[in-house]
C-alpha cells in the first residue's frame, strides 16, 4: 500500500516498515478535542491512512455515543487497517463491580474496538488486581494497554524492603500527598507486560505535555527498561513530536491528534520531498 503515495516509501532501515507495524505508530486522537464525523474522518483515513496505525476514542468519549455509529466508525477504520482504541473509560465501570467490567470488555469488542486502554492511576487498584484485569482483557482476545503516570499517591508506594518483584503489597490509607517515582511506574509497565499488555502508554501529565519543561530524564528511563517498541508517549504539539523523532528516531510511537498526522509523517520520513525545516532550534535536542 505504501506504493500509493508518490512521494513516499516504507523501507525497513530508512524508515519503517508498512502496515501493519509493532514500532513507529501513530495513533490517532478521534473524536474528543476536536469531534471527527464519519465522513470527515473517511477523507482523513483516504489520504493520510496509511500514516495511521490507531485510533482513540480518548476521554471516555465512545460512551456517549450511539453504538451503530461506533460500528461504523470502527468498521471504517478496519477497512484501512486502523486499530481502534477506548480511551480511558473503563475505570467508572469497575464502581459497579468486576461483572459490569467484564460485560465492558465483551461489549467493546462486539464494537469493533482492538485494544482497551486501562488508566492505572485512574483506577486506583491494587497492583495484583489490576494485572487481573490484563490478563481478562488478553483472554478475551483484544489488545491492552495500561496507561501510567508517573506521579502517586504516597500511600501507592511500597517501604524500600517491599519492592521485591511480585511481592504483595498491602494496600495503605490513601493521603493526598502526591510524589513522583519513575521507578514504581516502570516496575508496574514491567509487570503489565509480563501478564501480556501490548503497549504501554505514558502519561503525558508532568513528563511530556509542554514542550518548553520535558522531563528528559524520565523519558530517558522509562525508554531505556521498557524498550522504544513497548512505549507509547502523546505528543500534543509538532514541537514535542519533533523531538521524540529527534531523539529516538522514526521508531517511536506517538499518539497525536489528527491534524498532527502528515507533520508526524514528514518528521518520521524526511523522504517526502519536502522542505520540511525544524521548528525548533538546535539547541533544543541538547536537551
Amino acid at each position: 500500500m505504501g506504493s500509493y503515495y508518490a512521494w513516499k516509501s516504507f523501507n525497513e532501515d530508512e524508515d519503517r516498515p508498512e502496515k501493519p507495524r509493532r514500532y513507529g505508530l501513530t495513533e490517532m486522537r478521534s473524536p474528543f478535542y476536536s469531534f471527527l464525523g464519519h465522513d470527515a474522518l473517511q477523507e482523513t483515513l483516504e489520504t493520510m491512512g496509511e500514516f495511521v496505525d490507531g485510533l482513540k476514542f480518548a476521554g471516555g468519549s465512545h460512551s456517549l455515543m450511539p453504538k451503530a455509529f461506533i460500528k461504523e466508525i470502527t468498521d471504517l477504520a478496519h477497512r484501512h487497517d486502523v486499530y481502534v482504541s477506548t480511551g480511558d473509560w473503563a475505570e467508572h465501570l469497575l464502581r459497579k463491580g468486576p461483572s459490569s467490567f467484564k460485560q465492558y470488555v465483551e461489549e467493546c469488542k462486539n464494537l469493533g474496538f482492538d485494544t482497551i486502554e486501562l488508566n492505572a492511576s485512574s483506577l486506583k487498584l491494587p497492583e495484583e488486581a489490576l494485572l487481573r484485569f490484563v490478563r481478562l482483557i488478553k483472554r478475551s482476545g483484544l489488545k491492552v494497554k495500561p496507561q501510567f503516570a508517573v506521579k502517586f499517591d504516597r500511600s501507592e508506594i511500597p517501604a524500600i524492603g517491599d519492592r521485591a518483584f511480585g511481592a504483595y503489597i498491602a494496600p495503605g490509607q490513601q493521603i493526598s500527598e502526591i510524589v513522583e517515582d519513575v521507578d514504581l511506574l516502570i516496575r508496574r509497565a514491567e509487570r503489565c507486560l509480563e501478564a501480556g499488555a501490548d503497549m504501554i502508554m505514558i502519561d503525558a501529565d508532568d513528563v511530556c505535555k509542554y514542550t518548553d519543561d520535558l522531563r528528559t530524564d524520565i523519558i530517558a528511563k522509562i525508554i531505556s527498561r521498557l524498550g522504544v517498541e513497548k512505549t507509547m508517549f502523546e505528543a500534543p504539539n509538532s514541537k514535542t513530536s519533533e523531538w521524540f523523532i529527534k531523539r529516538y528516531g522514526p521508531k517511536v510511537n506517538l499518539f497525536v491528534d489528527h491534524s498532527e498526522v502528515m507533520n508526524l509523517e514528514c518528521l518520521r520520513g524526511r523522504n517526502s520531498g519536502q522542505n520540511h525545516a525544524s521548528v525548533l532550534g538546535s539547541s533544543f535536542f541538547l536537551m
